[in-house]
């Protein structure tokens, strides 16, 4: 009968680590192809990041940021309402006290979201319609476009990044709020302070992204 002592015990970080190394390899066999591609058919000047820049719309970079900064925020508050929530549902099953006051932990994972589309709908609303002909002939109008899809974008990208580490943060926190709590009531005060300063983090990129927007204009008017 075969022994079953020859087989490897299974561990999460090498199977991550797999993951990791195949989207890699994924990634980089990808961009070799396009490379080769723009080469081989007489078109190498287009592997130029200037190229790139100029030559896409605004629209597209705009139209980015506003997704990322909602969908990374909803990454963030998911990621944190599941990893608080759990703690919460577990330690209710020894303390059924916890249940309620912990459900503070869960409303501020879902601040984060709030967060996002905060800024989400403010791009969305700068973001206007231009005339191409305009565009080719007035420099002018045409940087003035394109620095509010560039805006937009690195606005998004920062909500969008801060609110899923801020997500990610808080539900940690909560749920050591949480078992804290079941174990000994008097340290849910004291942890609720850290997890109040860590879903601060998030205005941190809300605030950025404002500030990057405030001078975002889209148009035909110079």
């Amino acid at each position: 009968m075969m022994s079953t002592s020859s087989y490897a015990p299974y561990s999460s970080g090498s199977y991550a680590q797999y993951v990791y190394s195949y989207l890699v390899s994924l990634i980089s066999f990808i961009l070799t192809v396009i490379v080769f591609y723009y080469v081989l058919t007489g078109r190498g000047e287009r592997i130029d990041f200037g190229w790139f820049l100029t030559e896409t719309s605004p629209y597209m970079w705009a139209s980015i940021g506003v997704g990322l900064a909602v969908s990374l925020s909803v990454i963030g508050a998911a990621l944190g309402i599941y990893t608080t929530g759990t703690s919460i549902i577990g330690g209710g099953v020894k303390a059924p006290r916890i249940k309620t006051k912990n459900l503070i932990s869960v409303i501020f994972c879902e601040a984060v979201a709030i967060y996002g589309l905060i800024i989400a709908i403010v791009l969305s609303g700068q973001i206007e319609t231009y005339t191409p002909a305009i565009i080719e002939t007035d420099d002018v109008v045409k940087s003035r476009n394109w620095f509010a899809g560039y805006a937009m974008f690195g606005a998004g990208v920062t909500t969008g990044v801060v609110n899923l580490v801020c997500g990610i943060c808080v539900g940690q926190v909560g749920s050591g709020a949480a078992l804290s709590d079941a174990a000994d009531p008097n340290l849910f005060v004291r942890i609720l302070i850290v997890e109040i300063f860590g879903s601060a983090i998030g205005l941190f990129g809300l605030i950025i992204a404002v500030i990057l927007t405030a001078k975002a204009k889209m148009g035909d008017k110079s």
